[in-house]
C-alpha cells in the first residue's frame, strides 16, 4: 500500500470505527473552538491557495457533501469549493466531544500521514465545534486527495467517520470527478496505476487522455510524459512485451498522446509497437497475429487491436504499409468465424479447425467496433462500418451482453481485480467512436448507461465499482477506467 508523507509530519493513525452512511443533512451554524498553535503549525505543511490551518470562518463557501451520526451527534464535512479546502464539525454534542479530519492521497486506502488534522474539542458551555480548514490536494507534489471528518463523544470510546469527500476542484462535473478519482490510483514513482499494473494502465492512460480532450481539464497532462519516461525502457522497450495485445493497447495509448500533445516520440513508439505486432503475423490458419510470443493462441483481441492500431497510424502518416496491414487483418478476421451468428465476437480460434471457439466478452466487441470504424474512416470501406454497426446493435438493440439494458460482462465479478474490470470500458470507448461516426446513433444508449452508473455505482468522491447497475462495492483503477471511458462518451 502506497503512503504519502506530507513534509516531515508524523501523525498517528486514527482508530477509526465503521464508516457511517452519507446523509442529506443541511448545514448548521457551529461555534468556533480554539485551536492550539501546535495543531496549526503541524497542519500548515500544505499551501495551495491558502495554507492548511486556515480559520473556517474565512471560507469562501460552505457545501456539506457528507455527514454521519454518533451517539446523537452529527459529524459533518464542509467543503469550501472556492478555496479547495475542507473542514469538519461536530454538532448537537457536549463539552469535550472531539472532531478532526483525516486526509488521504490514495483514495482513502491509507492516511497515516494525514490523520487527526485540526483536532478540536467542544468548549465548555458549547454544543458544537469546528476544525480549521485543510487543503484537499497538494498541488506542489501533485497529491490528489480526499478528506473525511471523524468524531467522538467525550464519554464514549467509539469513533465514527464520514465517507471521504473532496472539493469540486478538478471535479466540477461527473467526467472530471471520475478522472480525478482515477488519478488517486496513479503512482508517480512507476508511472502506472495501482503500483505496477501493465496493460490496464495503458487503458487507464487512454481514458485519461480522452478525458483531457473532451473535458478540457489539463491538470493531469503531466502524467502522460511521466509514464512514458519511466516505462519506455521496461520489458522489451518501447512498451513491448511478450503479450501482443498488451503492445497493441500501449500503441493506441501513445497515438492518443501524440494527437493531444503533438510530440512525435509518441507516434514513433506507436509505430514501433505496430511493427512489433506485425512480427507475429504468419500463415498459421491463413494469417493473423498471435496472442503471445509463444505462438500458442490466435484470438480476437490481439487481432482487433492490430487492425485498429495499423489503421490509425495510416490515418496519421499516410503510410501505405500500415493501411495494407489493417486491410489484411480485417480480411483474415472476417473469415475466421470469430463473429458468430448473433453478431457477437468470440474470444479466439482453435488451431485444429482454424474456426472460432469460446464465448463473447465485451472488450472483444468494443475493440473490433473501434477498429472497423477506423478502417472505414481510412479506406471508405462501407462493409466495415456496416459490420461495426451490427456488432454494436447486438448489444444496444438486441440486448446481448446487457442486463436490463445496462452493460454487464459475462460472469462479472464483484471485486475490481484482475483483467475483467477493464473490459467494459473498451466497449464503451469503441461504441463512442462509432457514435461520433454515425451522428449520435448510440448516444441514448450511452447516456442511459452513464446515468445509471452515476446514480447507482459510485461512492462519495466519484469512484466507481464493477457493477454498472449497482450497488457500489469497491474500486480499483480498472473499474474506474471503465467508468471514465463511458462518461467520456456523453
Amino acid at each position: 500500500m502506497r503512503r504519502t508523507v506530507i513534509g516531515s509530519i508524523v501523525l498517528a493513525v486514527a482508530a477509526a470505527g465503521g464508516l457511517v452512511a452519507q446523509t442529506s443533512v443541511s448545514s448548521a451554524s457551529v461555534s468556533s473552538a480554539s485551536v492550539s498553535s501546535a495543531d496549526v503549525v503541524a497542519a500548515a505543511a500544505i499551501c495551495n491557495i491558502h495554507c492548511d490551518g486556515r480559520d473556517a470562518g474565512q471560507a469562501g463557501g460552505d457545501r456539506t457533501p457528507v455527514s454521519g451520526t454518533i451517539h446523537g451527534r452529527t459529524v459533518r464535512v464542509h467543503a469550501s469549493d472556492p478555496d479547495a479546502m475542507i473542514w469538519g464539525t461536530i454538532e448537537n454534542g457536549s463539552p469535550g466531544d472531539e472532531v478532526w479530519l483525516d486526509r488521504s492521497f490514495d483514495g482513502g486506502r491509507s492516511w497515516a500521514s494525514g490523520s487527526r488534522l485540526g483536532f478540536v474539542t467542544v468548549p465548555a458551555g458549547q454544543r458544537s465545534a469546528r476544525s480549521p480548514m485543510f487543503n484537499v490536494d497538494d498541488w506542489g507534489t501533485r497529491g490528489v486527495g480526499v478528506l473525511r471528518a471523524c468524531g467522538r463523544a467525550s464519554d464514549r470510546p467509539e469513533i465514527a467517520c464520514t465517507p471521504w469527500a473532496r472539493s469540486d476542484w478538478n471535479a466540477g462535473d461527473r467526467k472530471r470527478a471520475a478522472a480525478t478519482a482515477l488519478m488517486m490510483r496513479y503512482d508517480q514513482g512507476t508511472g502506472l496505476f495501482d503500483g505496477n499494473a501493465w496493460w490496464t494502465s495503458a487503458n487507464a492512460m487512454s481514458a485519461l487522455i480522452e478525458n483531457i480532450r473532451v473535458s478540457g481539464m489539463g491538470s493531469y497532462t503531466y502524467a502522460i510524459a511521466n509514464t512514458y519516461d519511466r516505462q519506455i525502457n521496461a520489458a522489451q522497450g518501447q512498451f513491448r512485451n511478450e503479450y501482443i495485445d498488451d503492445t497493441g493497447w500501449w500503441g493506441l495509448t501513445w497515438l492518443a498522446a501524440y494527437d493531444l500533445t503533438g510530440d512525435t516520440r509518441y507516434l514513433d513508439t506507436a509505430r514501433a509497437d505496430a511493427d512489433h505486432m506485425h512480427g507475429f503475423w504468419d500463415t498459421v490458419c491463413g494469417g493473423g497475429v498471435w496472442w503471445r510470443n509463444d505462438r500458442q493462441y490466435k484470438n480476437a483481441i490481439a487481432n482487433s487491436l492490430y487492425i485498429q492500431l495499423n489503421a490509425e497510424i495510416a490515418q496519421r502518416t499516410g503510410n501505405a504499409v500500415y493501411r495494407q496491414r489493417a486491410e489484411a487483418g480485417w480480411a483474415w478476421f472476417r473469415g475466421t468465424g470469430m463473429i458468430n451468428g448473433d453478431n457477437l465476437v468470440i474470444d479466439g480460434i482453435s488451431l485444429q479447425t482454424c474456426k472460432g471457439v469460446s464465448g463473447p466478452l465485451t472488450y472483444n466487441q468494443g475493440v473490433l467496433i473501434n477498429a472497423l470504424t477506423g478502417l472505414n474512416k481510412l479506406t471508405g470501406n462501407a462493409e466495415a462500418l456496416a459490420t461495426a454497426r451490427r456488432l454494436a446493435d447486438a448489444v444496444t438493440v438486441s440486448g446481448r451482453l446487457t442486463q436490463n439494458g445496462i452493460l454487464r460482462e459475462p460472469g462479472e465479478q464483484d471485486a475490481c481485480t484482475g483483467d475483467q474490470p477493464a473490459w467494459k470500458g473498451a466497449f464503451a470507448r469503441g461504441l463512442g467512436v462509432l457514435d461520433r461516426a454515425t451522428g449520435g446513433a448510440y448516444t441514448p444508449w450511452l447516456r442511459r448507461n452513464a446515468d445509471t452508473i452515476y446514480a447507482n455505482d459510485r461512492n462519495s468522491f466519484d469512484a466507481y465499482g464493477s457493477h454498472w447497475s449497482g450497488p457500489y462495492i469497491d474500486t480499483d483503477h480498472s473499474c474506474q477506467q471503465s467508468a471514465l471511458d463511458l462518461l467520456n462518451t456523453v
